[in-house]
């Protein structure tokens, strides 16, 4: 009886979905605020156009500050992780070759953490430290738990998060763009984006692993959070 081929479906793509998460989830949150906070304080010139359109002309600026600001942010910090990984991996060379035998005790302490005996591991301790660039590549991974991220990563990084941060902040504002009441627009808005906040929430849920109920009333308790404090302030001070 031929047997069943056992297929392992594992979500490999964390960096990216981490990147859309992070552009998405703010591109919707704070342009959404911003809008929010505007409508609350145009008060009696609610129903002029010239109020959607201060409140249209505020959020494209935001957004275009916004999406740049987290690019630039997401590019640094994958550098950051891409210089690192090239310094730890400069040094690992050098003790190799400078420290030897302690590195050959770090190999060793791997597997004797794992329950292996000196007799059993021996012979896969030689094997490895028998080739330098494999010796580093263990010790990179096991001993530091560091990856070699792609070299390209800062790049693709910095695009999907400002990409992200567009689409989202594009939604809250489509509203005020389509109406000419800033009343009438910041409804819709509200309506508009918590229905992407929630539909956002539950597929990230999907994607990451936790319960897509959860995730979709976290991101829209969030987002209605900020976007309620926002106009309630503007009232207030207005």
């Amino acid at each position: 009886m031929p047997a069943t081929p056992h297929i392992e479906k594992h979500f490999t793509a964390t960096a990216s979905v981490r990147d859309v998460v992070i552009g998405m989830s703010d591109g919707l949150t704070v342009p959404f605020a911003l809008a929010a906070g505007i409508s609350g304080a145009v008060g009696a010139i609610a129903t002029s156009p010239h109020a959607s359109a201060l409140v249209v002309t505020a959020g494209l600026a935001e957004i275009a500050a916004g999406s740049i600001a987290m690019g630039l942010g997401g590019y640094l910090a994958a550098r950051t992780d891409l210089e690192h990984y090239a310094s730890e991996r400069e040094r690992e060379v050098r003790e190799t070759v400078e420290l030897r035998e302690v590195e050959i005790e770090e190999v060793a302490k791997v597997f004797r953490d794992y329950g292996l005996t000196e007799a059993q591991m021996a012979p896969v301790v030689d094997a490895i430290t028998g080739d330098q660039k494999h010796w580093v590549d263990f010790m990179m991974r096991f001993e530091l738990g560091l990856e070699e991220p792609e070299p390209t990563r800062a790049r693709i990084s910095a695009l999907t998060i400002a990409m992200s941060y567009i689409f989202g902040g594009l939604i809250p504002l489509a509203p005020y763009m389509l109406l000419a009441n800033v009343q009438t627009g910041l409804w819709w808005s509200v309506g508009v984006t918590l229905l992407a906040l929630a539909v956002f929430g539950w597929v990230k849920g999907r994607f990451t692993g936790i319960n897509p109920f959860k995730g979709a009333v976290q991101t829209v308790l969030i987002g209605g959070l900020a976007a309620g404090t926002a106009f309630l302030l503007a009232k207030l001070i207005g």
